[in-house]
């Protein structure tokens, strides 16, 4: 079934509406960071926040990898199915913000499962031991592949990777321009992870897109 854009808004609203709401933190977190960043719109909002809390919950992953912290809104909502002794590793390359995203994990429950690492990532993740239950991708685009080739190998058998941003504000349907290198590469990860063997996947259109990977 196919609806107008209009309607579409509508429906999505309505869907927000008739969805359980974020936290009083998450959202003081959010007001906070509208107040205090100058890209704010690089926040999770609370609808795809609710999604990643349950498919976490469902999950009920013991490790956490996110590749991508900002302002720490996502790693709390993630955070929210940590089983008990869990933890989350959370990377982001700009350290102006770290003593802000810290600040409100620790005014969670899950402030001593969150471990925050400052650097770029293609560093970082090679320095990480062990197996992941549960893997979330929002960091640079420019480097999305980079990232799926090094993660899939370390998130365990029935593990899942979820990626932001995988419908780039609709540019992967549109004409691609000769300098767009952030969508090539959008485009050479949606086929990597529509086409790899070792894992299923299956691309929601919410929001900015959102992939669901498990590997087999």
């Amino acid at each position: 079934m196919h609806f107008s854009p209009e309607k579409y808004a509508v429906l999505e609203q309505y869907a927000e509406d008739h969805s359980t709401p974020h936290s009083p933190l998450l959202a003081q977190l959010v007001r906070a960071t509208w107040q205090r960043s100058t890209q704010p719109r690089m926040i999770s909002d609370a609808f795809q926040g609710r999604i990643l809390s349950m498919i976490s919950k469902m999950i009920a992953p013991k490790r956490i990898l996110e590749l991508g912290t900002f302002t720490g809104y996502s790693a709390l909502c993630l955070a929210e199915g940590l089983t008990e002794g869990g933890e989350l590793i959370t990377v982001d390359k700009n350290e102006e913000l770290e003593d802000f995203a810290t600040s409100f994990f620790e005014k969670s429950h899950y402030g001593e499962k969150i471990k925050m690492k400052i650097g770029k990532a293609l560093d970082v993740i090679p320095t990480l031991g062990g197996e992941f239950d549960l893997v979330f991708i929002d960091a640079d685009k420019c480097n999305y592949v980079n990232y799926i080739k090094m993660i899939i190998p370390m998130v365990r058998h029935g593990g899942v990777i979820l990626s932001d941003n995988v419908l780039w504000s609709g540019k992967v349907v549109e004409p691609l321009k000769p300098k767009d290198t952030d969508t090539a590469v959008i485009l050479e990860y949606n086929k990597i992870l529509a086409t790899d063997q070792r894992v299923e996947t299956i691309l929601l259109p919410i929001r900015d897109g959102l992939t669901i990977t498990r590997k087999k």
